[in-house]
């Protein structure tokens, strides 16, 4: 199989990578940088540029990239940033594929949790609506932006993911530190719902699109028991023996974070409704699992 990606240095991407050639398939790097060899394609998706004809023939396409939503804080330019990175890119890239001739059966474009808003405890899949708030606003523009290709019959599946358990990078590496010393708590009341997805989960279930003709439109990605935040400080503290009783008060998290404590403190009890009615199997159901195998990757 031919597959095209982008985002294929994040940490999903790489994964997904070497995922996808260990499983013998062919995979072109839509980069920025200029190309180095056949396997990789460059790209400007700010300025909409592409070379459309190093996608012809491709089986499918994956589109992962975006910058980091917790990278930095919000500012209007960074905000701006986050949108734009999603939303421009994803134009440049199904324009591309809408002129092909040989067009891909699939494009895997990556999508949020986001797309819900604060839900509080209630239990949401993918027929809920849209929620309120800045990154269900970016969520509602990202996965518009690749409509266009569904127009002209490539099957589209936007990946709702929710946070990625894994050492190797986002925000959870970023945890495994302070929990290891001893420095780990719950943040704010503790009562939000963290609907999460182990990496190997992850990796599996863009496969498992990839290859699913029947799964097309948003798709949850995220494990079938999402927790509180108590509940994830508990199992941390639990797994790696140590104490978890420096919590982080709202206020303090609001002052540090500025917007992006909205997110930190908002509650999804998103359920991968999808995935799950196609006959998809986690192998990490629980995330006390999930941290595990986190803790167990190479």
């Amino acid at each position: 199989m031919k597959i095209a990606m982008t985002g294929s240095s994040g940490l999903i991407g790489t994964a997904l990578v070497q995922h996808l050639r260990a499983g013998g398939a062919q995979v072109t790097r839509i980069v920025r940088k200029p190309a180095v060899g056949p396997a990789e394609i460059s790209w400007d998706p700010s300025a909409g540029i592409i070379d459309a004809s190093r996608l012809e023939g491709m089986d499918a396409v994956v589109h992962l990239a975006g910058a980091g939503v917790g990278d930095h804080r919000w500012t209007d330019a960074y905000k701006q940033q986050i949108l734009d990175s999603r939303v421009l890119s994803t134009r440049t890239l199904v324009d591309a594929l809408c002129s092909l001739e040989a067009k891909p059966a699939v494009l895997i474009s990556a999508s949020a949790i986001g797309w819900y808003g604060d839900t509080g405890a209630t239990p949401v899949d993918e027929s809920a609506p849209a929620g309120n708030g800045f990154l269900a606003d970016v969520v509602c523009q990202w996965e518009a932006a690749s409509q266009p290709a569904a127009a002209v019959g490539i099957r589209v599946v936007n990946p709702r993911t929710g946070l990625v358990v894994s050492s190797k990078g986002g925000a959870w590496a970023r945890m495994f530190p302070l929990f290891k010393a001893g420095l780990g708590g719950k943040l704010g009341n503790g009562r939000q719902y963290w609907s999460w997805i182990s990496l190997r989960d992850e990796v599996a279930a863009l496969q498992f699109a990839i290859d699913h003709d029947g799964l097309s439109g948003p798709v949850n990605f995220t494990g079938p028991q999402p927790v509180t935040n108590a509940e994830v400080t508990k199992a941390m503290g639990a797994i790696l023996h140590r104490p978890t009783l420096l919590p982080a008060p709202a206020a303090a998290l609001k002052a540090a974070l500025g917007e992006f404590s909205i997110e930190v403190l908002g509650s999804a009890r998103v359920m991968p409704a999808k995935l799950q009615q196609a006959g998809f199997a986690f192998q990490d159901t629980t995330i006390s699992a999930a941290i595990e195998t986190a803790l167990a990757e190479r």
